[in-house]
Parts: structure tokens; sequence; C-alpha cells
């Protein structure tokens, strides 16, 4: 079963790549933030496929090596801005990887690293895909500079996979909306102040750790 989910894992991946190309038409951001939403839905592979931790990290960590070659030489093109400006594709890879160790082996429970993966994939990759296409204010915190309707994209959509997955472990739905807002209004600060691709770990590392202390 594991061997197949590694197999089933890279055949999505690449899938994703090679649809990301059709999106480069409409400019390289397009295909990049097309790869960062799909690639959330690995976990979906992982959690049907692994039975322990080796092999569910075994995907993460070649990716770890195979975007960082791809950010020094350009390897992916789909995937690369045309001026890079930080290791975001790598920071993804890690940040897989530290939820797969922490969800399959320390907690030997791997729906734990779901949400989190999912709002760093969808949350935040809708947030400049939203943030891009509706005119509204930009506001600036530190380096970083962000628009109100791309944070609103990403508390929203925080919320919702949060109130989704906290009903379904069974938790009430007056303590899972304050549970929700809590942890949606401070991932959406912590993703508004992440500069160069950061946001790519302390998105998602933020959200489990919210999560493990409820």
């Amino acid at each position: 079963m594991d061997w197949i989910g590694i197999i089933v894992s890279y055949l999505y991946i690449g899938m994703i790549i090679v649809i990301a190309k059709k999106f480069e038409k409409r400019g390289k951001e397009a295909s990049r933030k097309f790869i960062h939403i799909m690639l959330g839905n690995w976990w979906f592979i992982a959690m049907c496929f692994f039975t322990n931790v080796w092999s569910a990290i075994f995907v993460p960590i070649t990716f770890v090596i195979i975007n960082y070659i791809s950010y020094k030489r350009d390897l992916i093109k789909v995937m690369e801005r045309d001026e890079q400006d930080g290791l975001g594709t790598v920071y993804y890879a890690i940040a897989l990887l530290v939820l797969v160790i922490i969800s399959f082996g320390i907690y030997q429970k791997p729906i734990l690293g779901l949400i989190p993966t999912l709002i760093m994939a969808y949350g935040d990759g809708l947030a400049a895909v939203i943030g891009k296409l509706l005119k509204s204010k930009i506001y600036h915190i530190g380096e970083t500079t962000k628009s109100i309707a791309g944070s609103i994209t990403m508390f929203l959509v925080s919320m919702i996979l949060i109130v989704i997955y906290f009903l379904y472990m069974g938790i009430s739905f007056t303590n899972t909306i304050q549970i929700a807002v809590i942890i949606s209004v401070a991932v959406t600060i912590i993703e508004a102040v992440s500069t160069k691709g950061i946001d790519n770990i302390s998105v998602p590392i933020s959200v489990l750790i919210m999560m493990l202390c409820i």
C-alpha cells in the first residue's frame, strides 16, 4: 500500500505540473498559484495510502531537494518566478515534511496535518489570487505588501476549513466557531507579516500548534 502511495503521489504531482503549463499562458504567477493550491490535496493521498511515517516522509523529502535545485537552476519553470524573492517552494516541501513527521510519526494521527496543509494551500493561495482580482486597499506590514481582499479571503477560507474539521471531530458548534475565529485571525496576521515565502512554513506550523493546544 505504501509503495502505491509513493507512485500515486508522484503521478499526481506530475499531473499538476503538466496542467500548470496551461495556466502559464495567463502569466507565471497563475501557474505558480495553481501548483501551490493543488499540491495541498496531496495530504488526502497521504492519509489514504501511507501506513507509516517513513513511507510518508519520502515524497516531501525528495521535493525539498528537487525544489531547491529548481530554485537554483530554474528546473521546473512553471513553479518559479522570473525574479526569485525567496525559498517559498522549498519551505512548502519542508512544511509538509514537518507535518508528516508530527502527524504520522509523533502523534500517529494523520488527519492532524490536513487542515494546516489545506490552509497553507487554499487559504494562502486563494488570498493571493483574490487579492489581485479584486480591487481593495493595500496595506504594508514591515516588508510585506498585502491587500484587504486577500486578507479577508485568508480569514474566510481558514474559518471554513477549521469549522468543517472540528464539527467532523465532534466539537460543539458554539465552541467550533469560537476556536475557528481565534485561529483564523491569528493565522491571517501570521500570513500578513511573513516575508519571502516564509508563510509556507509559518502558516501551517502555527495552525498545527494552535490546534494541538486546544
